[in-house]
């Protein structure tokens, strides 16, 4: 909550800023709403949430002025007013700068003992405060990660990588990027140094195969490597080994074991079935009139059996007509492993397996396996092959991320990072953020999301708003004209002449800041993201 000390003239400049009358003077003092969640508890009509803030918003679309937050309120401070809630401190923090004293300030700057002392000595009710400080001051993680100032983009660790977890983006196609993959996969050993010894080379083409970037070229007889014009750039992206695809593994083929991932794909094969067979008892969802059900678990049991058992009801298939509809006599000849991925492709309400996993993945490594749906590939297992094979630039490394949650003095707190966040680890404040160092991962979805490098990143990795959609619902808006003073881009209008906020959509970019910080709840909001992979700076 918000506070005033000993500094406090009772001037009550922040009385009249507060946009949801949660403040009020007491023996010559500023005092305000202390965010204890009475009320939120005791809505009965759930109208009351708490905002990324840490405050408490009312929904002026669910509430119907009943009272019972009024009465529930410990330190009185509710009041409604022409059927409109107000008194709950929704901590936009504007009653800090407001202060022209400097009195006021965020309770989350103070230990928990001098909050209750506070409120002690204005003889209030004490509520139940939560520890509000973390047990740990930092938070770290252990990957395979690359040193931007000495990687080249050569690419060479992406195609020697197991897993498929690194992820090299040039933007010079055609052209050698001095992996050295040819001279490794040459067998009469003609080429050194980026340079082809045509009196060695036998024009196998081994080469020209495996050229990562298809730099080289056969003509004449003769294959010749094409050396670039500019310098390479692009970006590297590669597995982070935040464990998030882990957390979200629906059949826990996905783990990570002793701080490294690990993958079983015959347990993403024994989950597929068990979520078809939960499905069909769930909601019966299989069309008689394509297949038939009986038979199709028969396929089933047959291509999940461990025993490698083979079935023997392909005539029992064919004198069936119910079951083949829309698949034909072509998968007859397929084994039942086959023909069971096609009747779990059919069914149009199953999702991907590893869906979830996959959509969890904070720089999109993670991928299905475009050979076998059960399989997937972009995971990191910390062999350290990258690290290996790099032995030139040594730009692969073993490291170890830390963060304390800090940030830079960018941040407009737009909260996208709070939004976002997996694990619900942060919390916003007035231009920084608090950071739940317990529940943080650092899997670094807010940097990677947050529109202005706010937050630091050890990733490539960067989503970009790409499109959005912006509107005050002046039904909801209660006019408190906090939108416009919180804007980072100046994108909200006064329409004093009509008393309506408006937005200006050529300068919003759809960051959230109004939205987040509206106490009505009346931003009809919306934005997509997209990726943008930052340039490496070669030195």
């Amino acid at each position: 909550m918000f506070l005033s000390t000993n500094k406090c003239e009772g001037i009550g400049e922040c009385v009249k800023i507060c946009p949801t009358e949660a403040i009020r003077l007491i023996n010559g003092k500023a005092f305000s709403c202390i965010t204890c969640g009475a009320c939120f508890e005791a809505c009965p009509n759930q109208a009351i949430f708490k905002n990324r803030y840490g405050g408490y918003v009312v929904d002026r679309a669910k509430c119907n002025g009943c009272g019972v937050c009024e009465f529930t309120c410990p330190v009185n401070s509710i009041h409604i007013e022409n059927g409109m809630t107000k008194g709950i401190c929704a901590r936009c923090g504007i009653c800090v700068d407001s202060c022209p004293t400097k009195s006021r300030i965020d309770g989350f700057d103070l230990i928990e003992e001098k909050q209750l002392n506070f409120l002690k000595s204005l003889n209030l009710a004490i509520p139940t405060l939560n520890e509000s400080k973390s047990s740990k001051s930092h938070t770290k993680r252990n990957f395979v990660g690359t040193d931007h100032e000495n990687c080249i983009l050569c690419g060479r660790c992406e195609y020697y990588c197991p897993t498929k977890a690194i992820d090299v983006n040039i933007n010079q196609k055609g052209v050698c990027t001095e992996c050295r993959v040819c001279t490794d996969v040459c067998p009469a050993d003609a080429i050194q140094n980026g340079v082809i010894d045509h009196d060695k080379c036998v024009l196998c083409l081994n080469c020209l195969k495996n050229c990562p970037n298809g730099a080289i070229k056969a003509d004449n007889f003769e294959v010749n490597i094409i050396k670039p014009e500019d310098e390479i750039t692009g970006s590297i992206v590669s597995c982070l080994n935040c464990g998030l695809c882990a957390d979200n593994s629906t059949t826990g083929a996905l783990k990570q074991i002793n701080g490294k991932m690990r993958f079983d794909p015959s347990i993403n094969i024994q989950g597929a079935k068990n979520k078809l067979e939960d499905n069909k008892l769930e909601d019966n969802k299989l069309d008689n009139n394509e297949f038939d059900n009986e038979l199709l678990d028969n396929i089933l049991d047959d291509a999940f059996d461990t025993n490698d058992k083979v079935s023997t009801n392909n005539e029992d298939i064919k004198s069936n007509n119910n079951i083949i509809s829309d698949f034909g006599d072509k998968y007859l000849a397929q084994d039942d492993m086959a023909l069971a991925k096609e009747l779990l492709k059919a069914d149009v309400g199953f999702e991907k397996i590893n869906q979830k996993s996959i959509d969890s993945c904070p720089v999109s490594t993670l991928k299905e396996d475009e050979n076998d749906e059960f399989a997937l590939n972009g995971y990191c297992v910390s062999c350290g092959k990258c690290v290996k094979v790099c032995d030139r630039q040594n730009a692969r490394k073993f490291i170890t991320a830390e963060w304390d949650g800090s940030v830079s003095d960018d941040c407009i707190s737009c909260g996208i990072c709070s939004e976002l966040c997996p694990k619900d680890a942060i919390t916003l404040k007035r231009g920084t953020i608090e950071v739940d160092m317990d529940k943080c991962i650092l899997c670094e979805t807010c940097g990677i999301h947050c529109p202005v490098d706010a937050i630091p990143k050890t990733t490539m990795a960067k989503k970009r708003i790409s499109n959005g959609f912006n509107l005050i619902d002046n039904k909801l808006c209660m006019n408190c004209k906090l939108c416009y003073r919180i804007c980072p881009e100046d994108a909200i209008i006064d329409r004093e002449d009509v008393g309506m906020m408006m937005v200006d959509d050529s300068k919003c970019i759809y960051c959230g800041a109004c939205r987040n910080a509206c106490p009505a709840k009346a931003f009809i909001f919306e934005r997509e993201f997209e990726d943008f992979n930052d340039k490496i700076s070669n030195k």
